[in-house]
């Protein structure tokens, strides 16, 4: 790293912090040269390889924006359009990989936005994954009905039992 004091080509480092949950990297550095210190403050880049190859940096405001469409119309406010991005960037940043197909980062939001708003998510489900016919749609109408009757027998399944303990 170079001073920016003196511009020599070398600096030392004397101490090092997480920062920003784990995010960032803070580094205190000396120069061997002039002697004064500064601080650095480091970032992983988390790419994104677009289908056609391209790589750009990964983006919240290009995942809000697109569930933002998505959800035009439905009861969804900027707060959860943000902290669904938040989960999406931390479910892709935990796979630990300097590089993400785009394919994964639209895996990575279905999730979460299905939680948020069933329409919005059949509206996004329904251009990710390319559905050309009703049949799609039935199928994925079915998939979340399952969904909820699994949640709703759990729920009640908890209440039973709650009951039995008592």
């Amino acid at each position: 790293m170079r001073c920016p004091y003196c511009r020599h080509a070398d600096s030392r480092v004397v101490d090092s912090r997480e920062a920003d949950d784990g995010q960032l990297i803070r580094r205190r550095r000396s120069c061997p040269e002039c002697g004064k210190r500064f601080t650095t403050v480091e970032e992983a880049v988390l790419a994104v390889v677009k289908r056609s190859g391209v790589t750009e940096p990964f983006s919240r405001t290009k995942i809000i924006g697109g569930v933002r469409k998505a959800c035009q119309g439905r009861p969804v406010d900027d707060d959860s359009l943000a902290l669904l991005a938040q989960r999406v960037e931390e479910t892709v940043r935990a796979k630990g990989a300097a590089e993400i197909p785009s394919h994964e980062v639209g895996l990575a939001i279905l999730g979460p936005l299905r939680d948020l708003d069933e329409i919005a998510y059949l509206r996004f489900a329904s251009v990710y994954r390319s559905f050309d016919s009703l049949a799609d749609f039935e199928r994925e109408i079915e998939s979340l009905r399952a969904a909820a009757r699994a949640r709703e027998n759990g729920a009640a399944g908890a209440v039973e039992a709650a009951g039995r303990t008592n």
